[in-house]
């Protein structure tokens, strides 16, 4: 059976604040716990006016109190900015908190603009790139198997615990595909990016897996856009808001807010805007719920997958909120989470 996750961003809708965007996050991932995803997890962005966290495991430490049975995890750390250690820590101590329960999502990307980065990397100039031995690094420390000859040999994570956090390489690329394959960790392909050459990468990545500490087998997810509602016409005015968002984006505007349908719907665009939407909604599954589980199950397939992780920006919290049960309805999430309840219970 397909498992699915949830990968959230915190957006600010226009109309409300960071605190209640927080609160939205915070909401979505109970209901997920509630209907029977696999997965929730947070991202990193930095010096945004549209998104309202830059600390994952901040974030990871509230929503694991909130809820009782969801993986959680980061989509993703930017690993780049930090040390592997102390990532190795904070998340050994979320492991620690929530055992069994924890994923750490990372990436190489910057999650934020220049200025950001180069405050995030203050004093810390690398003429190479760091990521490979980081991520290397990062699997010594998590399973406490740093080698004799490494440059901090004899280092241990502290708290020492039985269980490991599940370690996914995110990317968009065949480089983050074959660096996963190399190091033996799983691999997550941002399809939502609308970026091709997903089906490929994660091809490659099952083809020329290598076991590791983390996993003996290989083990991939692809993050796919996701708009469900009981009509199609309701499904197109819900998406209309992350349309308009992503268009300033690829046009250089930084919208302070994921904007209303009513907003999406009355903006003036242009025959190159309407051009550039119809091209992103290619990479968008949006649509009523039988419509979107045919459509994520060709996609499934098409990455040789069985979990997938939805990405929901839309602006109405009921309607939000709708979407991810709709989804879980049609593949009978619910239903088989409520029936793992009771044999608990009993």
């Amino acid at each position: 059976m397909l498992k699915l996750g949830i990968l959230d961003q915190s957006t600010i809708t226009e109309g409300s604040g960071p605190k209640e965007a927080l609160q939205t996050t915070t909401r979505l991932a109970v209901e997920a716990d509630r209907l029977g995803y696999n997965r929730f997890w947070v991202s990193e962005h930095h010096s945004s006016k549209a998104l309202a966290h830059s600390s994952p495991e901040v974030l990871i430490a509230h929503l694991g109190a909130n809820t009782s049975r969801i993986r959680l995890g980061s989509g993703g750390i930017m690993l780049p900015h930090y040390s592997a250690y102390k990532v190795a820590e904070n998340f050994r101590l979320l492991e620690a908190l929530y055992p069994g329960r924890i994923d750490l999502g990372v990436g190489r990307a910057p999650g934020g603009r220049p200025l950001s980065t180069r405050a995030l990397q203050e004093g810390h100039y690398n003429s190479v790139d760091p990521y490979p031995q980081q991520i290397v690094d990062l699997i010594a420390y998590l399973n406490d198997a740093v080698p004799a000859d490494h440059r901090f040999a004899g280092l241990s994570v502290s708290p020492s615990v039985d269980t490991v956090p599940e370690l996914w390489l995110l990317g968009s690329s065949g480089g983050t595909a074959r660096l996963a394959a190399q190091t033996g960790a799983s691999y997550a392909f941002a399809q939502f990016f609308g970026t091709p050459g997903g089906s490929e990468a994660t091809a490659f990545y099952h083809d020329n897996f290598e076991p590791s500490l983390m996993s003996p087998n290989s083990k991939s997810l692809a993050a796919i856009t996701v708009v469900c509602a009981d009509t199609q016409e309701e499904a197109e005015q819900l998406a209309s808001s992350s349309d308009l968002f992503f268009l300033a984006m690829y046009k250089g505007m930084e919208l302070p807010y994921l904007p209303s349908v009513k907003t999406a719907t009355e903006y003036p665009y242009t025959p190159y805007d309407r051009e550039q939407i119809a091209a992103t909604r290619a990479y968008r599954v949006v649509g009523t719920p039988q419509q979107v589980k045919a459509r994520l199950l060709e996609l499934a397939e098409e990455y040789k997958t069985d979990e997938l992780m939805i990405v929901s920006s839309i602006h109405d919290l009921d309607a939000r909120l709708k979407s991810v049960r709709l989804v879980a309805e049609a593949f009978g999430l619910g239903s088989e989470h409520s029936e793992a309840a009771e044999e608990v219970q009993a």
